[in-house]
């Protein structure tokens, strides 16, 4: 069974950075595109960003382009979300996802394993 455990949130100030990490462990974790997604109080859940089972193409939502930096590492089945520059907006609880079929993309539905998530509070 494929399990996602994200760390690293926490309550920081407007500018400052936060990285989170996504453990993942069961399945075959090179082949999964795995993306970060968020979801504020009283918001729907929205894509944050996805990376390819390679990591050699990454999609941003517009939000946060060049703001966060993802990246993994399949020796360790760990993905991070680095994020930089936060602001007040950015905060919500956030969510790692992995697709076992590769694909990924910014839709939920093509993702199979979810984490519990991560709180982020961003301070003005």
């Amino acid at each position: 069974q494929v399990q996602l455990v994200e760390s690293g949130g926490g309550l920081v100030q407007a500018g400052d950075s936060l990285r989170l990490s996504c453990a993942v462990s069961g399945g075959t974790f090179s082949a999964y595109a795995v993306a970060w997604f968020r979801q504020a109080p009283g918001k729907e859940r929205e894509f944050v960003v996805a990376i390819s089972w390679r990591g050699g193409s990454t999609t941003y939502a517009e939000s946060v382009e060049g703001r966060f930096t993802i990246s993994r590492d399949n020796a360790k089945n760990m993905v991070y979300l680095q994020m930089n520059s936060l602001k007040p907006e950015d905060t919500a609880v956030y969510y790692c996802a992995a697709d076992p079929l590769g694909g990924g993309g910014r839709a939920k539905a093509s993702y199979n394993y979810w984490g519990q998530g991560t709180q982020v509070t961003v301070s003005s």
